[in-house]
């Protein structure tokens, strides 16, 4: 599934072997790696990995993985639909924050899951403490739901992710 969308001033892409390096810029950070599933450190052979993985991901029909760019093709972060759990992550490299670059890349993936996957609900899954992803969130028209918390633990680390939801403003066609 090769998936490109453009809209409100970005471009989301598929990664490719060109953006390793860049892989390796934006993900071997240490908050990236508190908040991320990703090896640390994140170095070349981890891009590698991490590229394969996806692409295997995307081959198996499970995720789409969007690199975030703007005109200048550099990707910045990046945003991937869980097609199985109808769930949306997002990231975007520490040097490239405050763009409104999250905000931009989860309403395309969000109309692409409700519009072309035909997703009727769209979900996130946020620490708390988190602020940034909440504003993000919240500035999608995501909403807090009532379900439990999801316990995960990674890199030693035991976490709750909170689930937030975004239903699909059009309303289904009646034939």
């Amino acid at each position: 599934m090769d998936v490109r969308l453009e809209g409100d001033g970005i471009v989301l892409r598929p990664w490719s072997e060109q953006d390793l390096d860049q892989l390796v810029t934006l993900f071997d950070d240490a908050e990236m790696a508190y908040r991320l599933p990703v090896a640390t450190p994140f170095d070349l052979a981890a891009a590698e990995t991490y590229l394969n993985t996806a692409r295997r991901a995307e081959q198996a029909g499970a995720r789409i993985y969007l690199a975030v760019t703007v005109g200048d093709d550099v990707a910045r972060g990046e945003v991937m639909l869980n097609l199985a759990a109808g769930t949306i992550g997002y990231a975007i490299g520490p040097a490239y924050r405050g763009q409104r670059l999250a905000s931009r890349a989860l309403r395309l993936m969000t109309g692409y899951a409700h519009q072309v996957i035909g997703l009727p609900t769209v979900y996130l899954e946020i620490e708390p403490d988190n602020t940034g992803s909440v504003v993000v969130a919240r500035s999608v028209g995501y909403r807090p739901t009532d379900d439990e918390p999801v316990f995960v633990e990674d890199k030693g680390r035991r976490y709750a992710l909170h689930r937030w939801a975004h239903t699909d403003p059009t309303p289904p066609s009646v034939t």
